[in-house]
């Protein structure tokens, strides 16, 4: 029987359950926290370090308020490695544990039928549900009446002034509404500063949200930071000192292609190294993470979707390829690793092209006023009718993931609404678009860029800096880091290592004395590059031919490899697919063998015909005197009507230049 004397035995008997270890004892606030949810039934925001054992206080707490006849706890998870993680721990205290999310639509109707028959006790949902229409309007009403405990984690996500700040948290507003009264909320984060916090008790129940905030220094992290500019001195750095770290780890990058070259690069060095990011199927990803958790390979290389949440207490390295846009960003990712062990080493490897690419998901955190009004005026035109994604790309001249994006914050800041696959405008809807705050979100952005720009070369110990930006209310030197105690990892670089060629994948072994010989490999064969003739009214002549050369606008053509060079100005079309593209040739394949042009539209999102106009954007800066030519004489030189002029439909044919190849010099 749970009393109030009681309470605190039966809790730490569930906990010591939880962890396997019957010498666990509760940390600072936890058990507090646990009594706020279970007897009081209220609203608690904790703000913990990672490793501090948030979820331990969700998962206890779910197990006394089902004992007590409560119903079930529903918890609002961002990323499937999270989930799979959250079930496994579940299944050690008992609890029936299950998921809903974009794996398992197969199942969906099964987990009602089992929560209607009150045989689940924890159900994880991933945040894109509470913005599906089916989920909303038949699923939530049902949750809502029979929950007995709701926990957002990761809690941070609810914030746009946060560092990773998802549109679909903002439907845990209609949730919180939905509830019963009487139901306890619990949301936890280890990533919020005292904005972030401010917001999300806003939020979360305003004054009544009690908030557990502790110390965020982690004893067991030592920081270093290395600046090397290029690629190849980050790969060499990364061959050499991998093999010298015990244990495995994660290697972050910042882009999905540099996962998968790196990751490519350390097996051809004999490193065991498999990518990870959320282009991979959920199969792959989660045989990724088990073979991480076995031990089984040394690095994953990984985007941020192996991030919050993957627990893995040995995990005794992270290295970053490229630095993250905050500080904040940085603190989460490191926080995978030293949950469980004594030491790990934590090496940020600060590259030129991380601003860059940072300033690209700063430039598209929030959509534009001139599209939304495009959006929005084709949406009114459309009336009832609606009209689909694929047709308001043409209206905007954006690629899918960026209109998707757009059109989710305008569903559900209350502007338009989805009907099936069909967008339409809310009909007395008072929306207006908040230039003043997104202003103010991106100044918030840059700073903690040139926060994360200063990190490692002012002089400041690095841990301090972490609980510093994230508001800590006790920073101090840590004595460990490379500011602290002295760099460990800045050993000279081996020249030959390198070297450009030294880093293409080894050559075969040379054959053995009375081997069979091995078929003849024919060297690959140079092909004169066809280039379009310049043309009035955007058309072209496709039997155009003209022998490698280099190019005003500043490419470069030689044999079958096209080449972007440093100096090619970052053009594009109303910002459209010529950009994107243009983009994917300098950040992506374009560094280490190139990429095709099915390649390019499939990192850029864009059709096959979309793509022509890429390479009519392409035609036509080369044919432009001078290096920077103006947007403006771009599109004179580029637009045309609907149907693309021969030449582009050719171009995308297996004959022409698909079978070319664009690179970064």
């Amino acid at each position: 029987m749970l009393t109030t004397d009681t309470f605190p035995a039966i809790a730490l008997d569930r906990l010591r359950t939880l962890t396997g270890d019957q010498a666990a004892q509760f940390r600072d606030g936890q058990l507090e926290a646990i009594a706020d949810v279970v007897v009081d039934r209220a609203r608690v925001l904790c703000v913990q370090r990672t490793g501090w054992g948030k979820s331990a206080v969700y998962f206890v707490a779910t197990a006394l308020l089902r004992e007590t006849g409560a119903g079930p706890t529903l918890i609002v998870s961002p990323l499937l490695a999270l989930m799979r993680n959250q079930i496994a721990a579940a299944e050690r205290l008992g609890l029936r544990a299950h998921t809903i999310n974009s794996t398992n639509r197969d199942e969906w109707d099964l987990v009602r039928d089992r929560l209607d028959a009150g045989t689940v006790d924890l159900l994880l949902i991933s945040p894109e549900r509470l913005n599906n229409p089916r989920f909303r309007e038949e699923m939530l009403p049902l949750f809502a009446a029979s929950v007995g405990l709701l926990v957002i984690d990761e809690a941070h996500c609810i914030s746009d002034w946060g560092h990773d700040f998802r549109p679909d948290y903002r439907r845990v507003k209609d949730m919180l509404d939905a509830l019963a009264p009487g139901v306890a909320v619990l949301g936890t984060t280890a990533t919020a500063n005292d904005r972030v916090v401010a917001d999300v008790v806003a939020q979360l129940g305003g004054g009544a949200l009690r908030t557990y905030r502790g110390p965020l220094a982690r004893a067991s992290l030592r920081l270093e930071v290395l600046e090397l500019a290029r690629p190849a001195e980050r790969l060499a750095w990364l061959a050499s000192n991998l093999p010298l770290l015990r244990g495995s780890g994660i290697v972050y990058t910042l882009t999905k292609r540099d996962a998968e070259q790196v990751a490519a690069f350390l097996s051809a060095r004999g490193i065991s190294a498999v990518p990870y990011s959320g282009e991979h199927e959920a199969d792959e990803r989660i045989a990724t993470e088990d073979r991480l958790l076995r031990n089984e390979i040394k690095a994953v290389v990984a985007t941020s979707a192996l991030g919050m949440g993957y627990d893995k207490s040995d995990l005794t390295f992270v290295v970053h390829y490229q630095a993250p846009g905050s500080v904040i960003a940085y603190y989460q990712q490191i926080g995978r690793a030293g949950r469980g062990v004594e030491h790990a080493d934590i090496v940020l490897l600060r590259g030129a092209e991380d601003r860059s690419i940072q300033d690209f998901f700063i430039g598209q955190a929030f959509p534009d006023p001139e599209r939304v009004s495009a959006v929005l005026a084709s949406l009114a035109d459309a009336g009832e009718d609606g009209r689909t994604t694929r047709e308001l790309m043409a209206v905007v001249n954006l690629g899918m993931g960026r209109i998707e994006a757009m059109l989710k914050i305008l569903d559900v800041e209350g502007a338009v609404t989805r009907d099936a696959s069909r967008w339409k405008t809310l009909p007395g809807s008072s929306w207006s678009y908040d230039a003043e705050r997104y202003a103010q979100v991106t100044a918030l952005r840059r700073s903690e860029q040139r926060a994360m720009a200063a990190f490692g070369s002012d002089g400041r110990c690095l841990m301090r800096v972490l609980q510093e930006e994230l508001d800590d209310p006790s920073p101090e030197d840590c004595g460990r880091c490379s500011v602290c105690a002295g760099p460990h990892f800045d050993a000279p670089l081996d020249p030959a290592l390198v070297d450009l060629r030294a880093l293409r994948p080894p050559r075969r072994p040379a054959r053995a004395a009375g081997a069979p010989p091995r078929s003849p490999v024919r060297p690959p064969r140079r092909a004169r590059v066809r280039s379009p003739a310049p043309a009035r009214n955007g058309q072209c002549d496709p039997a155009g031919r003209q022998r490698p050369r280099r190019l005003p606008g500043g490419g470069q053509t030689a044999g079958r490899h096209w080449r972007v060079t440093r100096r090619s100005p970052d053009v594009g079309v109303d910002d459209g697919d010529g950009r994107r593209t243009a983009t994917a040739c300098r950040s992506g394949a374009g560094r280490a063998g190139g990429a095709r042009y099915a390649e390019l539209r499939s990192a850029t999102r864009v059709t096959k015909e979309e793509s022509c106009l890429a390479s009519q954007l392409l035609s036509a800066c080369r044919r432009l005197s001078g290096s920077r030519p103006s947007a403006d004489r771009l599109r004179r030189r580029v637009l045309w009507a609907r149907t693309p002029p021969q030449w582009c439909r050719s171009s995308c044919s297996s004959r022409g230049p698909a079978a070319r190849r664009w690179r970064l010099r």
